[in-house]
């Protein structure tokens, strides 16, 4: 059988396609980040929990072996994660690899992505764009994750914290004043914004602003 990555709202429960409804209803097995979270989803959407079980950062390397068990056996295994598409800064590139790797089929049903969904309307240049994953928490790591942007000519996005980004931005104004800058934070849903100028200018915005919610950010020399 197949490991299917499922992809599935970032926000908008109006975001699930046909098609991840149907498989997921199809699974025997349902593989899920939280899996708290993802009963909230399957219920939702009347989807059987059938098997749901955890596969997370923690567990990855203990469980892909039983999981790959159970695809050799001829069962369906799907794979989703919190929010999004599995595999993007998530352990299911781990469980990927490691079927791609015994010659199990994967299977992308693709959804929503907090990556794209900020890209093709942050309003900087979409032909060319590296996705970074999470920027570190604080300190050198920060710093010289900034300073790589600062030589590249391609639309860079990242994921920070609501908590964190205030002062991210600040960093990339020091460094980076007149480089264009999004922030987009609670995608799909209720609040989204868009916060748009130079480095500089989206300084001055967040500064002392209580941010909330999931937050990508997008920079453009």
């Amino acid at each position: 059988m197949a490991l299917y990555l499922v992809s599935t709202p970032i926000g908008n429960l109006e975001d699930m396609t046909y098609r991840a409804v149907r498989v997921l209803t199809s699974a025997d097995v349902i593989l899920a980040e939280d899996t708290r979270r993802t009963g909230i989803l399957l219920k939702h959407y009347a989807i059987p929990k059938k098997r749901l079980e955890s596969f997370h950062d923690f567990n990855k390397e203990k469980k892909a072996p039983l999981v790959l068990s159970l695809l050799k056996d001829g069962q369906a295994v799907a794979l989703v994660t919190d929010s999004g598409t599995p595999c993007i800064s998530d352990p299911g590139f781990y469980l990927c690899r490691e079927c791609v790797r015994a010659g199990i089929v994967v299977v992308p049903v693709p959804g929503a992505s907090a990556v794209l969904a900020s890209l093709v309307a942050s309003g900087l240049a979409t032909d060319s764009f590296s996705f970074l994953g999470f920027i570190p928490k604080k300190g050198k790591k920060k710093k010289d994750f900034v300073v790589g942007i600062t030589g590249r000519g391609e639309t860079a996005v990242f994921f920070d914290s609501p908590h964190r980004v205030a002062d991210t931005v600040a960093l990339l104004a020091e460094l980076m004043p007149s480089a264009q800058v999004v922030v987009a934070r609670e995608l799909t849903k209720r609040f989204e914004e868009f916060i748009r100028g130079t480095a500089a200018e989206v300084c001055a915005s967040v500064k002392g602003r209580e941010m909330k919610g999931e937050v990508a950010v997008l920079v453009k020399k």
